[in-house]
C-alpha cells in the first residue's frame, strides 16, 4: 500500500509528476489515434486498430469525433502550462493545490470520457462527464485569474532589472494575468455554440467552410475560438519560457508591455468577428498579433545574447565560430527560442502571407489546396508548442551531459524536418504543378513520417525510462519529490 501511496503522491502532487502524467496521456492518445490517419489507412493499420479496439466510426459523425479528439489533447496541453504557471509564479498554497487538482481531474475526465463517447459508441453519460471535465478546467482558469491578481502588494517587485509599474506592479505577472483572463473569456467563445449542438446548430470543421460566402454567427464564433485559443496557448508558453529563462533587463521591459497590449488587442479583434465590427476585425487581429510577435522576438534576442555571453565569458575576444558554438551548446535552452524563430517560416509568416494574398493567390487554388494549407498551419503550430514543452520538461528533469544533448538535439532536428516537410507540402502549388508534383509529395511524406515517427519514438523512450524509474525504491522520482517539497517550504 505504501508503494502505491508514495508513487501516487509523486505523480499527482508534484509538478514533475503531473507534467509526466499529462505528457504520457498525450503521447498515448497521439500514438493510438494517429493510426487512424490517411497513411496508416493505406497500409491497413487503421482497419486493424478499429477492429481490435472495437471503435464505432460512422462517417457522418467524423467532424464531431475530430472536435472531441482535439479538445482532449488541447486540454492536457493547457493542464501542462497550468502546472508550469503554478510552479513558476508565487501564489498562495491553497490556490496552487486547488488549481492543480481541478485541472487534473478536468482534463482526465475530458480525455477519457470524451474519447470514450466519440469513438466507442455514444454513451451519453460519458458525454456528460466530458462536459463536466471541461467545466472543471474552466473553473480552474477562473481560479488562476484570482491567484495571479497582479495588484496584490505581496507580489510587487522592486528590482529594476524587471519590468514593473511605478507602484511596483509586476508587468510580467500582469501579462500572465491578462493572458489568463482572455483565455477564460475566449473559452466561452466555443462554449456558447457548443451549448447549441443538436438545437439547430451542427458540428463542422473550420477548414470545410472557408469558402462559404455567408457564415452564421455561431460558425464565426467557432472559427474565432479555434484561432484565439491556439494563439493564447502560444502566448502563455512564451511567457512561461521567459520566466523559466529569467528574462530581464531592457529587452524584458520593452517586451512585457507589448505582450500585454498585443494579447488584449488580439482578443478584441477575434471577439469582434461576431459583431458588426466583423469587416475590420481581421485588421485589429493583425495589429494585435504584431506586438506579441515583437515581444517574442525580444525574448529571443535577450536569450541568444545571454547564451553567447555565458558561453564565452572565459574568452577575451571570442570570434564568430566561438559565439555560435556557445549559442548552441545547450539545446534545451537554445531550442525554445529557435523554435519561435523557425515558427515564423513555418506558421506565422506563412499565415500572414496567406492572409495578405488570399484573394490574389490562395482563393484561385482548388479548395482542397487551401484546406491543406489551413490544417497544416494549425497542426504545425501545435507541434512547435509541444516541442517547446518537451524542452522545458527535459530541463526540469535535470538532464545533463550526453543525455541532455541527445534529447535536445533529437527533438530539434526531428521536429524541424517534419515541420519543413509540412510547410513545403502546404505551399507546393506556388512552385510546382499538380501534374508533376508526385515525386516531391512522396519525398515530403517520407520526411514528415520520419520526423514525427522519430520524435514519438524519442518520447516513448523517455516515458519508458520514467516508468521503469517509478518502480525503483530509491529512484529519481523520490529525489524529485523531496526536492519539490523542500522548495515549497523555502518559498
Amino acid at each position: 500500500m505504501q508503494f502505491v501511496k508514495t508513487r501516487f503522491n509523486y505523480l499527482f502532487n508534484s509538478t514533475k509528476g503531473l507534467i509526466l502524467v499529462a505528457i504520457a496521456m498525450i503521447g498515448l492518445v497521439t500514438a493510438v489515434w494517429g493510426m487512424l490517419s490517411g497513411p496508416m489507412a493505406e497500409m491497413g493499420v487503421r482497419d486493424w486498430l478499429v477492429k481490435t479496439l472495437g471503435m464505432d466510426l460512422v462517417q457522418a459523425e467524423r467532424e464531431g469525433r475530430i472536435v472531441i479528439l482535439y479538445h482532449s489533447i488541447a486540454m492536457a496541453v493547457v493542464a501542462i502550462e497550468t502546472y508550469m504557471i503554478t510552479s513558476l509564479l508565487r501564489m498562495k498554497p491553497f490556490f496552487k493545490t486547488a488549481i492543480n487538482l481541478l485541472i487534473t481531474v478536468g482534463y482526465l475526465l475530458t480525455m477519457t470520457f470524451g474519447l470514450g463517447f466519440a469513438y466507442f459508441g455514444h454513451n451519453w453519460a460519458f458525454h456528460g462527464l466530458y462536459i463536466t471535465g471541461l467545466s472543471l478546467i474552466f473553473f480552474a482558469g477562473v481560479l488562476i485569474c484570482v491567484a495571479l491578481w497582479p495588484w496584490d502588494k505581496e507580489y510587487h517587485v522592486a528590482d529594476n532589472a524587471y519590468a514593473h509599474l511605478p507602484g511596483g506592479v509586476d508587468l510580467e505577472r500582469l501579462a500572465f494575468f491578462a493572458t489568463s483572463v482572455t483565455t477564460v473569456l475566449s473559452a466561452l467563445f466555443g462554449a456558447v455554440p457548443g451549448a447549441y449542438f443538436g438545437n439547430g446548430f451542427e458540428v463542422f470543421l473550420a477548414e470545410n467552410v472557408i469558402r462559404y460566402p455567408e457564415k452564421s454567427v455561431m460558425e464565426y464564433s467557432v472559427i474565432g475560438h479555434l484561432h484565439i485559443m491556439l494563439a493564447l496557448i502560444a502566448i502563455m508558453l512564451t511567457l512561461i519560457v521567459g520566466r523559466w529563462l529569467n528574462f530581464k533587463g531592457i529587452w524584458q521591459k520593452i517586451a512585457m508591455p507589448l505582450m500585454i497590449l498585443g494579447t488584449i488587442v488580439l482578443n478584441l479583434g477575434v471577439w469582434g468577428v461576431v459583431t458588426p465590427l466583423e469587416p475590420i476585425a481581421h485588421m485589429v487581429i493583425y495589429v494585435g498579433a504584431t506586438p506579441s510577435m515583437l515581444a517574442a522576438l525580444f525574448l529571443l534576442i535577450w536569450s541568444w545574447n545571454k547564451l553567447i555571453k555565458d558561453g564565452t565569458a572565459h574568452l577575451a575576444k571570442p570570434n564568430l565560430g566561438q559565439k555560435l558554438a556557445a549559442l548552441v551548446r545547450d539545446p534545451l535552452k537554445f531550442g525554445p527560442t529557435w523554435q519561435m524563430l523557425f515558427m515564423n517560416f513555418t506558421t506565422s509568416g506563412i499565415g500572414i502571407f496567406m492572409a495578405v494574398r488570399l484573394d490574389e493567390i490562395f482563393r484561385v487554388w482548388p479548395a482542397r489546396e487551401e484546406r491543406i494549407e489551413l490544417t497544416g498551419h494549425w497542426h504545425a503550430l501545435s507541434a512547435i508548442i509541444a516541442t517547446i514543452i518537451l524542452f522545458y520538461y527535459g530541463d526540469m528533469l535535470g538532464l545533463k551531459g550526453k543525455a541532455r544533448q541527445i534529447y535536445g538535439w533529437c527533438i530539434l532536428v526531428f521536429s524541424d524536418i517534419a515541420l519543413a516537410g509540412v510547410t513545403i507540402f502546404e505551399m507546393k502549388r506556388l512552385f510546382i504543378s499538380e501534374a508533376s508534383q508526385q515525386p516531391l509529395v512522396n519525398g515530403l511524406m517520407l520526411a514528415m513520417d520520419f520526423g514525427l515517427g522519430a520524435l514519438l519514438t524519442l518520447l516513448a523512450v523517455v516515458l519508458v525510462w520514467r516508468l521503469v524509474d517509478l518502480f525503483k525504491p530509491g529512484g529519481r522520482w523520490q529525489t524529485e519529490t523531496t526536492h519539490e517539497l523542500s522548495d515549497e517550504v523555502n518559498s
